[in-house]
């Protein structure tokens, strides 16, 4: 009986599958190129995340050194009203803490930086300070306070104007109070008492902060 012949068997192709014709060639050249972009770009963000915080232009050191310790960033926000940038603060703490009751409790050294984003006269530093005292404070509270807080209007009109770029500190050892100081320059005399301190970081700590936001913000959030 006849029997057809079977076809020969094929051989295969001696082509790899996806080779590199001209146009996958310039594919994957661009995206090594593409990857090595980006390569450099986490890199040099790096140092940036590991090092500092950036709010609104200011850059914040992640730490600092007062009354001999070492504070660390504990958060950080932006003062507004509306579409107004007043100021960005930034809250230092020997611990990062996330509750403002156990902030307003911590002993230690602590830290309140403010660094205005826009000229400011120390009459309306002075008004807001004043307001956030009230709003969070009662009468017998503001009683105790009166003489402290004298002394800390006359170290803000020591201030004079503000300006952006300037760095205020709001800071309290144990051993000298409260020290307010300009650009590193302190104003006025240290007020005593780690109770003041928390009085003033109530401003914006507080049951009713002077901006809700940077409260979370301070805190971590």
């Amino acid at each position: 009986m006849y029997r057809p012949a079977m076809p020969a068997p094929r051989r295969p192709s001696a082509r790899v599958p996806f080779a590199r014709t001209g146009g996958a060639a310039r594919t994957a050249r661009r995206l090594r190129q593409w990857l090595a972009i980006c390569c450099v770009a986490v890199a040099g963000a790096l140092p940036m995340a590991a090092g500092a915080m950036e709010i609104e232009g200011v850059r914040l050191d992640e730490a600092t050194r007062l009354g001999g310790k070492e504070l660390q960033l504990n958060g950080a926000g932006l003062r507004s009203v509306f579409i107004v940038k007043g100021y960005v603060a930034a809250l230092y703490l020997p611990e990062k803490v996330r509750n403002a009751a156990v902030v307003l409790g911590a002993k230690g050294p602590k830290r309140l930086q403010i660094r205005p984003l826009r000229e400011v006269e120390s009459s309306t530093f002075v008004k807001a300070l004043n307001e956030g005292m009230r709003e969070n404070h009662n009468e017998a509270q503001l009683e105790k306070f009166a003489d402290r807080l004298h002394q800390l209007e006359q170290a803000m009109n020591q201030v004079g104007t503000a300006r952006k770029g300037d760095v205020i500190d709001f800071d309290y050892t144990p051993d000298s109070g409260t020290v307010i100081a300009v650009n590193g320059t302190p104003r006025g005399k240290p007020i005593p008492g780690e109770d003041f301190y928390q009085a003033v970081l109530r401003i914006f700590l507080g049951e009713r902060p002077v901006d809700r936001d940077l409260k979370r913000g301070l805190l971590g959030g």
